[in-house]
């Protein structure tokens, strides 16, 4: 069973890959969680490679020299879904989301490093885009680490940075609705907090 200091330690292999080949990124999904919301374990590492549109064959092919793939076809799945499905050579399961949408790029712009101690740091998208990546995902799951973060950075949120992202995304999920759960959620998060 991998335990959450094998994924934390997997994301840092990760990222030196990253940052040798040069490449721009960051960690979203429960690495992130753990910086900025309730942390929860994890099982495995989620990040945006911002590889634009026409390269993602040489980012994926350079990723599966390091990484061994988590299915037969993953080069051919990764190219037409945008996500390539990997594992670290220690088994842990890694999810590489190829980067193009501006959101995307600017989420990358707006990463911060994460200080693990040790002398380790991981570099995390904010707890801004944590929120639109996890409202975008719409899974229970998912909208159990957007209340967390709601709480935890509760006053410290940049909301223009969210409304700004999360609707056009949301249009192009064809779920717009899910605007208004966020607010909603914030509200009830925001009343809970002044009651205590």
């Amino acid at each position: 069973m991998t335990g959450m200091v094998d994924v934390l330690a997997a994301a840092v292999e990760v990222q030196r890959l990253c940052l040798r080949h040069g490449w721009r990124f960051c960690f979203i999904g429960g690495i992130a969680v753990q910086r900025w919301g309730n942390p929860r374990f994890t099982v495995d590492v989620d990040l945006t490679l911002l590889t634009g549109y026409g390269f993602e064959e040489q980012f994926v092919d350079q990723l599966l020299a390091e990484l061994e793939p988590r299915r037969s076809d993953a080069r051919q799945f990764a190219l037409l879904h945008r996500v390539l499905l990997a594992r670290t050579r220690d088994g842990v399961d890694v999810d590489v989301a190829l980067g193009a949408l501006p959101f995307e790029e600017r989420s990358v712009e707006r990463a911060s490093d994460w200080n693990l101690g040790s002398g380790s740091e991981l570099r995390t998208c904010s707890a801004e885009d944590l929120i639109v990546y996890q409202v975008f995902a719409g899974r229970d799951r998912d909208w159990d680490d957007v209340r967390g973060v709601l709480a935890r950075k509760h006053g410290k949120l940049a909301w223009t940075i969210i409304r700004h992202e999360l609707p056009a995304l949301l249009e192009l999920k064809e779920t717009p609705e899910a605007m208004g759960r966020l607010e909603q959620m914030a509200a009830d998060v925001a009343r809970r907090l002044a009651g205590r």
